[in-house]
């Protein structure tokens, strides 16, 4: 298995060039992550792999596959899945509810999420895998919106889950967590499946230095550096560009 593979992918915006000529791989079981100052292109890069936008120049392959034809939907159910800085939740449904309903709609059976029919304990099961997994299952029956911003954004990870990816790509997955939550998030990434493969992008760099084992640096749409965190921290323009002096 291939997994991901990048290759002199560019993005131009009129005169702006946000991406250029990036190299760049996610095999199976991977956990990279993606890092650099505000505007260095990091989300843009994440809107190409998953189809948001369509790149300017530079192939995408999956598995060897060109993917480029293949739009967000086409890309998810191929296998490549991607949070959102902002949690996309049904706030008024429950933990369970939310969770039943993406398993439900990949297997085209959406309209069905209310109700309980023979032949649904498969569903429910997994369900009931997402939350245990997550450790949810106290807070399954009750609303998402009472819960810790910390703990939404446990359910949207399990969601995003839910739809069975092959890579997964978490956009910012502490933003807005208290500091004081931010070991579920931690937590919960190290539980993933160890075959799935993980692109982390994060400006919590105690998150990204606990929970990656390759660290590639964007600035100013370009790759400056990949290496692993020890070589990332001990990088003196990494350390002057980004990491304000350095990291414990």
């Amino acid at each position: 298995m291939k997994g991901l593979e990048v290759r002199g992918l560019s993005k131009h915006f009129g005169g702006l060039t946000v991406s250029e000529h990036i190299d760049f791989d996610l095999p199976p079981g991977a956990r990279k992550a993606l890092i650099g100052p505000n505007g260095a292109g990091k989300s843009t890069f994440a809107n190409l792999v998953t189809g948001i936008l369509a790149p300017s120049g530079g192939s995408i392959r999956f598995d060897g596959r060109d993917i480029a034809a293949l739009d967000e939907a086409g890309r998810v159910k191929l296998g490549i899945a991607k949070t959102f800085q902002i949690t996309t939740l049904f706030p008024s449904l429950t933990v369970r509810e939310n969770l039943r309903l993406p398993v439900l709609e990949r297997e085209g059976r959406g309209y069905r999420m209310f109700r309980r029919a023979p032949g649904e304990a498969r569903v429910e099961a997994e369900v009931q895998a997402l939350l245990d997994q997550f450790e949810l299952s106290a807070l399954a029956d009750r609303p998402v919106a009472g819960l810790a911003y910390g703990q939404q954004r446990l359910v949207e990870m399990a969601l995003t889950l839910a739809l069975k990816p092959r890579v997964l790509i978490l956009d910012e997955p502490a933003a807005g967590v208290p500091s004081s939550e931010t070991h579920l998030i931690v937590d919960a990434i190290e539980r993933l499946p160890q075959d799935l493969a993980v692109l982390v992008i994060e400006h919590d760099m105690d998150l990204v230095f606990r929970v990656a084992r390759s660290i590639v640096v964007l600035v100013a749409g370009r790759i400056l550096t990949e290496g692993t965190p020890q070589n990332i921290a001990a990088n003196p323009q990494v350390r002057e560009l980004y990491l304000g002096g350095g990291h414990g």
